[in-house]
């Protein structure tokens, strides 16, 4: 992959105490997208996160992993498809805040992947 070029926008929203950032990077196979994670996680901040959820569009298809944010990892991937986003990796990141944001954890992440895809 040689240089990783991470775009991150930081911290793009807060609700109820929990912060989530954005981050993303081109990508072409698996180990491209756990480069991109090593290298963001070199991060203190994002290596200390309660959840860095990610979803990626590859040649062979699209990957995605919740990192204990369940379903959040397709949120992604899907908004990725209906733009037809292809060899990237998108990487919401949350610090949790201290109160429970049931389904409201979906349209944080929504909107934290919105923000990156307008900055695109």
């Amino acid at each position: 992959m040689g240089e990783i070029q991470i775009r991150k926008l930081g911290v793009v929203l807060t609700d109820r105490g929990s912060r989530y950032a954005v981050s993303g990077a081109p990508v072409s196979s698996r180990g491209d997208v756990d480069a991109v994670l090593g290298e963001l996680k070199t991060d203190r901040a994002y290596a200390k996160a309660t959840h860095n959820t990610w979803a990626a569009m590859l040649p062979t298809g699209g990957l995605k992993a919740d990192d204990g944010e369940s379903g959040a990892g397709m949120v992604i991937l899907r908004m990725m498809e209906r733009e037809d986003i292809s060899n990237h990796v998108i990487i919401v990141t949350r610090w949790y805040g201290g109160k429970k944001l049931g389904g409201d954890r979906f349209r944080r992440v929504q909107d934290a992947v919105r923000a990156y895809l307008t900055d695109l």
